[in-house]
């Protein structure tokens, strides 16, 4: 089957895999070759690829996978390959979020430092899984 990763920016991954496993509203799922025809919502999270045995993984950042007739697509805001994440800085926002989350002042903005939090967790856990 035929995956691709878009970005508004960029083509992130273009090419055959055995297996894809990703992170939709629902929960997580997996989707194999003749698999049949699906479109889900994406949350903040990791998307798993198989290519000829070797795992590959990137970032998703929401968007939406469609799969129908052997063909996938990832449209999301933003998509990394986990093998090109700056881990240090990935660390350093997810303690930069982590310390806002936990700062008793009502003037900031819990949502935006949870997403914070989430974007970095998953920057982290697709390169510790590359």
């Amino acid at each position: 089957m035929h995956l691709k990763i878009i970005t508004h920016e960029k083509l992130v991954f273009d090419g055959d895999v055995d297996e894809i496993y990703t992170k939709g509203t629902d929960g997580e799922f997996g989707i194999l070759p003749n698999h049949i025809p699906i479109m889900s919502a994406l949350e903040v999270g990791v998307t798993k690829i198989m290519q000829n045995g070797n795992p590959q993984y990137f970032t998703t950042m929401g968007g939406v996978f469609q799969f129908k007739d052997n063909e996938a697509v990832i449209l999301t805001p933003i998509a990394e390959s986990g093998k090109d994440i700056d881990v240090v800085r990935a660390k350093e926002a997810m303690e930069r979020a982590k310390a806002r989350l936990s700062e008793k002042d009502a003037a900031i903005d819990a949502k935006r430092a949870e997403a914070a939090l989430a974007r970095a967790m998953a920057r982290l856990k697709a390169t510790m899984n590359g």
